[in-house]
């Protein structure tokens, strides 16, 4: 009888031993605040002769590849939703460049309706954080459950109106999570072509914006402990985009902040789908069982 005894209260103590160790190894955020600023067309055909300083310091401070790639077609309802969501096309269904509800049922949907984005999972898992979606494009808001936003802001295509409510966002309120977007220079490859004198004058433009929100997380005094990504959704060539050729399909990752290495160029293969699955390891929140993306572990201190 006391040797029954014994083994359990081994077998027990175990049980509570394991316990432990598996709440102790429990993600958590890497950072209290991360930022995603989105660039919508921005190539990484055009990295190297772009004049853009900010960027390049930005690369140069953190871990950066130009051989990210886009989901097909590469276009932009599909590319931000893949980003996002973490999962390509056929799986959270929006396939179109317009895309506002899935062409393709959703393969599982949320309690709030939609394909599980990042935001739905730190509703879920972390609902005290608080989070802002600042958008340039109308497209972006139909990607997203509202009731997963806490500032949900529209721009209407005012890119200045998108860095001036980023900047306030960050400042009065330092969301966990904050994931910016900007149509251009989208516009300006439509407009001007890309891989053009126009495009190329309108990514200083893109700079100039980049400055001002890094400049705008460190008078919020929060710079420190903040990770900060800075992605694109497809490339182009001539006036359009959607197509296969590789500067349609290249596109460049950027990360800096506590715990990213420095000057870091990443070699492990990268799809825009990863990114999702990069956030949820920044914010310290499972991924979704649906999604797909990797982590590239290289990236890490």
């Amino acid at each position: 009888m006391k040797n029954k005894w014994r083994t359990f209260l081994g077998l027990f103590f175990i049980a509570v031993l394991f316990s432990a160790c598996s709440s102790s190894q429990k993600a958590k955020p890497m950072a209290k605040h991360v930022v995603m600023v989105g660039f919508d067309a921005l190539g990484s055909y055009a990295y190297d002769k772009a004049e853009m300083p900010v960027l390049k310091q930005f690369a140069a401070d953190g871990a950066y590849t130009l051989n990210s790639r886009a989901v097909l077609p590469s276009s932009s309802a599909i590319n931000w939703a893949s980003a996002l969501m973490s999962a390509g096309p056929t799986t959270h269904g929006y396939t179109e460049w317009g895309s506002r509800t899935p062409e393709i049922p959703s393969i599982v949907l949320s309690q709030y309706g939609k394909f599980p984005s990042i935001f739905t999972q730190l509703k879920e898992q972390r609902p005290e954080a608080k989070t802002a979606l600042i958008y340039s494009w109308g497209g972006i808001g139909y990607l997203i459950e509202e009731q997963t936003v806490n500032f949900n802001i529209h721009t209407e295509g005012d890119e200045e109106a998108t860095v001036d409510k980023t900047i306030e966002v960050i400042k009065n309120e330092k969301p966990a999570f904050t994931f910016i977007h900007f149509d251009e220079p989208d516009g300006a490859g439509h407009n001007a072509g890309h891989n053009s004198p126009g495009y190329y004058e309108e990514l200083k433009r893109v700079d100039t914006r980049l400055e001002r929100i890094l400049q705008g997380i460190k008078e919020a005094g929060i710079e420190n402990e903040t990770i900060v990504l800075v992605v694109s959704d497809h490339g182009g060539i001539d006036y359009g985009h959607g197509g296969k050729n590789i500067d349609e399909v290249a596109i460049p990752f950027f990360i800096k902040g506590p715990g990213i290495k420095v000057g870091h160029k990443i070699e492990s293969p990268m799809i825009i789908y990863d990114y999702g699955t990069i956030l949820a390891r920044l914010l310290g929140v499972e991924p979704h069982d649906a999604w797909r993306g990797q982590v590239p572990e290289e990236i890490f201190n």
